[in-house]
């Protein structure tokens, strides 16, 4: 079986910053609610507006895979597939496209024409869908290599919830936390021991729902507020997917332990809730848990692409030294839980 891994990472953020504090000031309701501390985010990046520069999801995808194929050895027209996985999928304003697949628009407009092209919508676990599929599809050997791409301008969803909270507790205050960003990355079947997609493993829970005790959420984007009230943070939810991946080691033959994450990332929705998520399963595997790495406090939760804009702004520091272990964990509306971990070294950003 073909040994896959990350090849080249790409990210592209806007120039404009918003701070929650500004969004805060903009409702109209009395604000009581300390956002910023509730979930630990403090900027988020917004799309440009301007009609001469107008960023879309299809500008955003664009910037990024530029990025991504000036660190990649393939060159557009060498790319056996694209697949597209984003939530958002505009292109002008107030365009919505539903078709043809944004894929095929993006392969064309970099001149990989001749590449298979589809999209994929998971909510926030649109990227790692996007990756587990085309990890199948390598190790399967319809594929060589492809590039997985997500463009979120989603920020029009707090600009709504601007103008719409009309009391001071409402389920849109979640949408006040998203931020615009795009992220791709190239697979190929030159896996090694430096450089490996171990394993990439989702799963959906029809029976999700009963798990959100209240919990005031956008359904659009899975975001979830979190108050100090630990009852109050899904923690069926979370214990759920920390049994799923304990089930995973089980029947693999590995353990925590023996896997050695050196870093882990999780969706960026709430520094408190992953802390807490840390906290559980801590408890459940007795032993320590490797160092989260999080950009939230600038970046905001950017949906699909959160994971990998953790991971390009690492690399991009420097922080995250050559064969290193790292582990992803999605949450999603769907419910979608799971993992990824990959062994990184020709990762460059």
């Amino acid at each position: 079986m073909q040994r896959t891994r990350f090849e080249s990472i790409g990210s592209y953020t806007p120039e404009t910053v918003r701070s929650t504090e500004d969004l805060i000031a903009s409702l109209e309701v009395p604000r009581s609610l300390d956002l910023e501390r509730i979930t630990g985010i403090k900027n988020r990046r917004v799309y440009d507006s301007r009609p001469d520069h107008y960023e879309s999801s299809f500008e955003l995808a664009l910037n990024a895979i530029d990025d991504c194929l000036r660190h990649s050895d393939y060159a557009a027209d060498e790319l056996d597939i694209i697949i597209s996985a984003s939530i958002t999928r505009t292109r002008g304003k107030e365009i919505f496209c539903y078709a043809p697949a944004f894929a095929l628009m993006l392969g064309n407009a970099i001149g990989a024409t001749s590449a298979r092209h589809f999209d994929v919508s998971n909510a926030c676990a649109g990227m790692m869908t996007g990756v587990l599929v085309l990890d199948r599809l390598i190790k399967a050997g319809v594929v060589r290599n492809g590039l997985v791409v997500s463009g979120e301008q989603i920020t029009p969803i707090a600009e709504t919830a601007v103008r719409e909270i009309s009391q001071p507790y409402d389920p849109q205050f979640a949408a006040l936390t998203v931020g615009d960003a795009a992220v791709a990355v190239v697979l190929d079947d030159k896996g090694d021991d430096n450089d490996e997609i171990h394993y990439v493993e989702l799963m959906t829970t029809a029976d999700g729902a009963e798990h959100c005790l209240g919990m005031p959420s956008d359904r659009s984007t899975g975001i979830a507020l979190y108050t100090d009230n630990r009852a109050m943070q899904n923690e069926a939810r979370y214990q759920q997917a920390i049994d799923r991946m304990s089930t995973f080691l089980k029947e693999t033959g590995r353990t925590w332990e023996s896997e050695k994450y050196d870093y882990w990332i999780h969706h960026q929705f709430s520094a408190p809730a992953i802390e807490y998520i840390s906290h559980l399963t801590e408890q459940h595997f007795g032993t320590p848990m490797p160092q989260a790495l999080n950009v939230m406090h600038d970046y905001g939760n950017t949906a699909s692409t959160s994971h990998f804009v953790v991971l390009h702004e690492y690399l991009a520091q420097q922080k995250i030294p050559k064969g290193s272990k790292i582990l992803m964990i999605p949450e999603a509306s769907g419910i979608v839980s799971g993992h990824l971990a990959a062994t990184i070294s020709r990762l460059e950003a």
